[in-house]
């Protein structure tokens, strides 16, 4: 088995940041992979960073240097690590873990990299995930964790969300803090659009605890006015 890093940082506001970062310094020998045109299908109805298709997603692997007998280190900003993670999984490539960009010891080079390409052939999984419609129906007994900094869970205004608020019932687990006690049941995690929240199930699968992603997250939930919501302000 081999080893691929891949660079998949990334930043809200501007769309050219992680291809930058990358070509700036990145670990010798890492691919990158953007999280807007690879890790993300087109935004819509379906929130701003909707699942990418299988064939869509199998392209971009396969062209980052990812197929069997390949163990994938992905790092990254805003969780786009933790999404590549997810995504992996989610095809049916387990072979893949998460390291902090900060916690690296080694060199760092600038530049493109010469990556032999792949056949990365996707096999999804269909118990990884909660769409809206069934999450609709069964919030009331769920464990469903929101992601997102404390400001926005409380519903305070803010630059990202449309309408300010939360799902109720929600609890708050921050992705840029360890996570809470959370109860026992059937965990379902969300945050502004599907990326962060892989990062707090990134974090409880390494704790022996696993959850599903609801892929539209808080920017597909606001676009229905007739589902409920809640805020502290």
């Amino acid at each position: 088995m081999r080893y691929q890093f891949v660079d998949c940082r990334w930043s809200l506001d501007d769309p050219e940041f992680g291809r930058t970062q990358y070509l700036a310094a990145h670990i010798p020998g890492a691919s990158f992979l953007d999280l807007e045109r690879d890790l993300s299908g087109p935004p819509g109805a379906r929130g701003r960073h909707p699942l990418p298709g299988a064939d869509d997603f199998a392209r971009a692997a396969g062209r980052a240097g990812i197929g069997p007998g390949v163990f994938v280190v992905a790092y990254g900003t805003l969780g786009g690590g933790e999404r590549l993670w997810w995504l992996l999984r989610h095809f049916g490539h387990d072979d893949c873990a998460v390291i902090s960009l900060a916690d690296w010891q080694g060199p760092l080079r600038g530049g493109e990299e010469a990556v032999g390409p792949q056949d990365f052939v996707p096999h999804a999984r269909d118990d990884d995930v909660m769409e809206l419609a069934e999450l609709r129906e069964r919030r009331d007994g769920l464990v469903l964790v929101d992601a997102r900094l404390p400001a926005r869970y409380r519903g305070e205004p803010n630059a990202v969300d449309r309408v300010p608020g939360r799902i109720p019932g929600a609890v708050n687990a921050p992705w840029n803090e360890p996570a809470p006690d959370l109860p026992d049941g059937e965990l379902v995690a969300y945050c502004g659009s599907g990326v962060t929240a892989c990062v707090v199930l990134h974090r409880l699968h390494l704790a022996g605890r696993e959850g599903k992603l609801y892929p539209g997250s808080w920017s597909e939930w606001e676009r229905h006015p007739e589902l409920p919501t809640e805020r502290e302000v």
